[in-house]
Parts: structure tokens; sequence; C-alpha cells
């Protein structure tokens, strides 16, 4: 097989031009087996083998720098830098990230996760490599949804300004983007960078620039009209506007037309778009057919390419999705928000039944909470629906535009707390804290899935700025018979005891109740608080906590720094009161990929942790 000959960086050249195809299947066929098995980022990956094949065969890595989009579409290139043997444990807890990481590789040049950030650090790249005086390539590889992120605009416009080479390739699977056929741009963009073009545009300049009083007019004159023509026959005229060089579109399966544009683009003096059209899942027949479903696939059978695993249980999502329809049957002014994540947040529903009511504005989440504050202020009840970790993108919004102005706009924050396998860059454990910190902001967590559609209800009827925070993942069914009306800022005593309580927020409840029964086994009784809310702060109950309660354990899915626990110890410092606090949170950093299960064990947060420290407190 030629992959048993891929075992480090740039082997890849030593393989005979006319075998590269089919290595390239080799790859496809490597990646349906291995992300079959551990689950992973399939469509997007199946989608540029071709396109990375050409990249390592024309750039000198880890001299030159390729920088990945978000980074789930960069498997093959891990492969091609001698990391095939990581993908028996891709995703696992001290196993090869999903992701780029800098840490894990020199080929990786960049961090990423998020998206719409691979130009504004290529082009810090590109800078850096200027002011030191140094000598290599930056190619920074955009996917087709990643330019609908307003950063990749702010770094076009700076890039722009470039006089020497930086590579920017449009990844456009044909997804999102209008398809843009024609030989004509193909063989102008070839023609525009050739030599023997760039020579004869020179020359011709500087011999009109000697013609005294005509000679600039006849300059503009040819320029105005060469704009013309490309204006009508070029469609990479918006970058070419700019003052970018546009080549495109390449087939982005075709390594040989790939591979030649690509040389072109190094011999431009400034930004230049390679724009490859490449197809999401190809060579996998259920992730061309279904490519969303493949985006970030779960174990499956690599022949039919349906699920391993057992049907699941309603998962959180899922309870928000059905809520949200209910509701909007009943309150005409109810409409949705999402950042291109109308699947993954669960309002493809609410989509399919209330369409002028649903908005998806993109990879865009500073956008989508501004205009979600613009369709408050115009009367309307807007929910944004979002994944934790991409909200934080958002956070200037939520205090200027939201807050500041009291509107009522619900943030639906999905995946709060840890996520898995994606690993840092999606782990959603900061939002009660910096959400909490803001002014005029509302936080809630339900402990269960009825208390999940009871707080979206109360939500939409709030008025003012209130976030919703649940985690990824099957939604907790326990303790349905604990159904209190939800009231602002008041919590939900579960059971009452003596000596030591246990006020856990949101997904921590079913594990204050583990944490119980083991405390019961040893003779130990105790109180279980049902948070509810982490800002207001419920100071009534916690005055009443401070009566007969000598330990107080607060339990979060959030980092220790500005989580719900330093809430509850400054109120006991504050009023003085005679209450030892004991804060199980997360660790105040970023935590990896793995397990969620295992993850919690890691950072002490899971049932038998806790019930340790709470040993070694209470019998002090």
């Amino acid at each position: 097989m030629l992959l048993e000959k891929i075992n480090q960086v740039n082997d890849i050249k030593n393989i005979e031009k006319e075998k590269l195809p089919e290595l390239a299947q080799e790859i496809r066929e490597f990646l349906i087996e291995n992300i079959s098995r551990t689950g992973g980022h399939l469509a997007s990956n199946l989608g540029v083998v071709e396109l990375t094949m050409a990249l390592h065969l024309t750039f000198d890595l880890p001299k030159d720098k390729i920088i990945w989009d978000v980074g789930h579409q960069s498997y093959t290139h891990k492969i091609l830098t001698g990391r095939k043997d990581g993908f028996l444990e891709l995703r696992k807890f001290g196993g090869m990230s999903g992701f780029p990481k800098r840490a894990e590789s020199d080929c990786d040049a960049f961090d990423t996760g998020h998206s719409s950030t691979s130009i504004s650090a290529g082009l810090g790249y590109v800078c850096a490599r200027d002011v030191l005086g140094e000598d290599y390539a930056v190619v920074s590889v955009i996917g087709d949804g990643a330019l609908t992120g307003g950063m990749a605009y702010e770094a076009l416009n700076n890039a722009a300004q470039l006089k020497t080479n930086f590579i920017i390739i449009l990844n456009d699977n044909e997804m999102s983007i209008s398809e843009n056929v024609g030989g004509i741009s193909y063989y102008l963009s070839n023609i525009r960078t050739a030599q023997p073009y760039a020579e004869l545009k020179s020359g011709v300049e500087h011999t009109l620039n000697k013609i005294p009083v005509y000679g600039d007019k006849l300059i503009r004159g040819i320029r105005n009209t060469k704009q013309g023509i490309k204006q009508f026959l070029v469609p990479g005229m918006f970058f070419e506007e700019m003052g970018i060089t546009y080549l495109g579109p390449v087939d982005g399966h075709n390594i040989t037309q790939i591979m030649r544009v690509l040389r072109d683009a190094r011999k431009v003096n400034g930004p230049v778009i390679v724009h490859a059209v490449t197809k999401k899942g190809k060579g996998f027949g259920p992730a061309e057919r279904m490519p969303s479903r493949f985006h970030g696939a779960e174990p499956f059978d690599p022949e039919t390419g349906l699920p391993r695993a057992r049907k699941k249980k309603a998962a959180y999502t899922d309870v928000f999705a059905t809520v949200m329809c209910k509701m909007a049957a009943r309150e005409p002014k109810l409409v949705a928000v999402t950042a291109a994540m109308p699947d993954g947040t669960g309002l493809k529903r609410f989509r399919n039944m209330y369409r002028d009511r649903f908005f998806d504005v993109g990879i865009a989440e500073a956008h989508a909470v501004t205009f979600a504050a613009g369709l408050a202020a115009g009367g309307l009840k807007p929910v944004v629906a979002v994944y934790s970790s991409f909200l934080q993108r958002a956070f200037d919004q939520v205090i200027h535009d939201v807050c500041i102005q009291n509107l009522p706009v619900v943030l639906a924050v999905d995946r709060a707390g840890l996520v898995g396998s994606d690993g840092e860059t999606h782990q959603g454990i900061f939002d009660l804290s910096y959400l909490s910190s803001i002014p005029n902001m509302c936080v809630m967590a339900p402990k269960n899935k009825w208390e999940l559609a009871d707080m979206l209800k109360y939500a939409i009827d709030y008025e003012g700025p209130i976030a919703l925070r649940y985690p990824r993942g099957e939604a907790y069914d326990g303790l349905r018979e604990f159904r209190a009306p939800i009231v602002y800022g008041k919590s939900e005593l579960i059971y009452d005891e003596e000596g030591l309580a246990l006020v856990a927020a949101g997904s921590m409840v079913a594990t204050a109740l583990a944490v119980r029964e083991m405390l019961k086994e040893i003779g130990y009784h105790c109180t279980v608080v049902n948070a509810r809310f982490i800002k207001p702060v419920d100071e009534e109950m916690l005055a009443y906590l401070a009566g007969d309660h000598r330990l107080v354990v607060t339990m979060e899915e959030n980092v220790k720094n500005g989580g719900f626990g330093e809430k509850v110890l400054e109120y006991y410092n504050d009023t003085a009161a005679d209450v030892k606090v004991l804060q199980i949170a997360l660790p105040d950093d970023y935590i990896e990929h793995g397990n969620v299960d295992l993850l919690k064990q890691e950072a002490c947060v899971d049932a038998a942790s806790v019930f340790k420290k709470i040993i070694a407190q209470y019998l002090q």
C-alpha cells in the first residue's frame, strides 16, 4: 500500500505522480475505516483529500505554514505529517486531537477550532515573516461557511494592503457559495499570473509613463477597460476590487490542476485567493448524500453509514426543539436565530414549521446577538440558540447591544459544560462566569428535561436579557416529581436535612444525588438544593442554610473563577455567616478532549471525587 510509505512529513513527495490518485483513494478508505470506529469529522475531511495532498506536494513543511480554518478538515494533513497511527486514539483522552495543535506537531502552524480565524492568523504570520526578514510561504485554508464570519472580512480588508505573498485558499464545497462555472475565469487567472503577462503589463506601464501629459491618462484608460472586462468575466471580482488577486475556480479534486494554480499563486507579490471547488463527503456515498449528518459523526457502520450506537434517550437539544415549536404555535412574536447551526441547536424543525420566523445568519455569532437585539427592539421575542463556546465570540454584543438596553433576548446556551471529544476549543466551561458578570443578565440552568421545558417557557415570557444553559447529550429524566413553578431568583429545595448542604447548578444536581446516596451509606444525611438561578443567587435560601448547616458544598460544571460557587462564598463572607463553603467546580484551565465521564474524574467533579472532598472537609 502507498499509505505505508507515508511515515513522516514530506514523504508524499516520494510518491510517483501517476500513483497520487491511488494514494488519495487509500487515504479516503483509511479515514472511513478509522472514523467509523472512533467518530469524528468525516465529510469535511473526505472533501479535502486531494487539496491537502497538493498543498503538501507544493510546499515544504514545517518551514512553510498551512493554517486550517476551524481545523476539523485537517485529518489528511495529519496523515501526511506522520500521524496516521494517532487515529487509533483520535479525540480520546491523551490521544490525538481532532483539530490542529501546535503542541502536537511542528507542522500545525496554529491551533484552531472556531471559525473565520485563519486569514487573521495567516496575515500575522506573513507580517512576522517580513519583519524578521524570513522566507517561507503562508497558506490559510478557509471553508466557504467560514466566510460568513465577519472576522474573515476584517482580515481580508487588512490583507489587501500587503505587498508580499500571502495565499488564501477558499475551499468551496458547493454547500453555500454559488457555483462559479467558467473556463474563461480559469483561463484569465492563468494569464493574469503568468510571468510573460506580468512582464508585459509592467513594460507597457513603464513606457506610457514616459509620455508627457497623456501617459497617465492612457494608463488609467487601459486600467478602466481591463477592470470592465474582468468585472464581466471574472467571478472573483469582489476580491479583485479589494486588491486581492483571484485564481479559479479550480477543481479541488484534480491534484495536478491545484498544484499548477498554487505554483502560480506563489508568484503573486501580494494577497491571492485560490478558489477550489470540492465535494463534501467525496468518496463515501452516505456522506455525499448527507454531509451534515457526517459533519461530526458518531461511530458508524462503514458499509451502510448507519450509527453503531443504540438509540439514545432524548437529548436536551431535542427537548429544546420540541418546546420551541410548541411555544411558537402559542406566541406569534417568537422567532429563532442561529449562527449556521439549525441541526446542532435543534432548530431544524422550527425552521421547517415557521420558516418566516427563523433566521440563520451564518457563522456570525456576534452579528446573531446584535441582530436579535434589533428584533427585540422591534417588538419580537428572539431566542438565539448557540453553543456555549461559540457564544464567547459575542461577549461584547451581549453587553453592549442586549444588556445595556435591557432587551428581552433569550440566549439558549447549548453544549454548556464539558462536551468531550472536541476538546479545549469547544468545552462550554466559561459561560456561567462571563454571563453572570453582566448587569441586567439573568442566568438559569435546569436539573432535568422537564425543568428545561419550564425554564424555556419562563425565559420566553421574561421581559429582559436571560440565558438558559444546558448540557450536551441525553437529558436527565430523574426527579420528575420535583417540578415547582419557576420563580425569578428562587432555587428548589429537594431534600432537607441538617449539617451538610449540597447546592448544585444544572447538570450537577444528578451528581449531587449520587453523592447524597454515598454519604447515606456511611451514616451522613444532607440537604440537596437545585440552584436553578445562577444569577441572581437565591440569598433567601442561602440564609436558610446558614441556620443549621456548617458546610455548604456548591457544585457546578463551570470553571471556579467567577462561577456560581464564588457568588455563594461572597454572600456568606459579606454576611459573616458561620458557614464553611466547599466549591466543586472545574479547574481554571483549558480541558483537553476525551470522554466526558473520564474528564469529570480527571477534573474531580464526579460523584466519587466530590464524596472524598466532602469527607475530608466535613470530618476536620
